[in-house]
């Protein structure tokens, strides 16, 4: 899986949320996107995911023109969101949350299909049908990973997949992200990359335009790191990824 963004540009009312990113990545990887609050990382994915026309620029899957076509990108990536929720007392089953997105892409023996994904993210027996309400953050998070991979996309796509999660989901959620990067491209940003920095393979900092862009040895830098965080909070996380990195 091939990924290229040429000067992507981004603006709300006017003002430029990015500007002039250019960037390519390749798959299977894990690529991890990180930037201070503000900093365009979810807009950079949701451009990606064609959610958002950009005002300059296009952006390329596997060499095919995907700019704000979110149907096209849909035959490419699965997506999980920053925070998923599940309506209060909403009847819909786990299996069924699964299994009904697969019926509306028309795969066959969608619940087959559903069940075994599940399976796969350690999802079995009675929490099959569950309510989606009843779960945990950390299992509901499990939930929307699954319905993102069941379809087999050759990219995924998250935002902030570890954050509302407690420390125990957290290990196991950057488990399961850990091991699908081994499969597929996975781009995900993220506040702190420490648990996953082991896993990395690239990481981009953004701060509303492109400020760095290479392996974790080269970019995760205190010195690269300062230009966006400050002093202190730069030091900081290059000391958890120091702990992450030999977790």
């Amino acid at each position: 899986m091939r990924v290229r963004v040429e000067d992507l540009t981004v603006a709300y009312n006017g003002e430029p949320v990015l500007s002039g990113v250019n960037l390519e990545f390749r798959g299977p990887g894990l690529v991890q996107i990180i930037g201070p609050n503000g900093a365009g990382k979810t807009t950079f994915l949701k451009a990606i995911l064609g959610l958002i026309k950009p005002a300059r620029g296009r952006v390329f899957l596997d060499g095919f023109e995907a700019t704000g076509r979110p149907e096209m990108v849909g035959r490419y990536a699965g997506y999980v969101p920053q925070n998923p929720s599940a309506p209060k007392l909403s009847p819909m089953t786990v299996r069924e949350f699964v299994e009904t997105s697969l019926r509306l892409r028309g795969v066959t023996r969608a619940r087959e299909r559903a069940v075994e994904v599940l399976h796969t993210l350690g999802i079995r027996g009675e929490v099959l049908e569950s309510r989606l309400w009843e779960l945990s953050m950390g299992m509901l998070q499990r939930v929307f990973i699954a319905r993102a991979i069941a379809p087999d996309p050759k990219m995924l796509v998250m935002d902030e997949p570890l954050a509302s999660v407690d420390p125990a989901g957290r290990m196991e959620i950057a488990r399961i992200i850990a091991g699908l990067a081994r499969e597929r491209l996975v781009l995900m940003t993220s506040h702190d990359p420490s648990l996953l920095l082991g896993h990395t393979d690239i990481i981009v900092v953004i701060n509303r335009d492109l400020i760095a862009s290479g392996p974790p040895e080269e970019v995760y830098r205190e010195d690269v790191l300062r230009r966006v965080y400050g002093e202190s909070v730069a030091r900081g996380l290059v000391l958890a990824g120091e702990g992450g990195a030999h977790g």
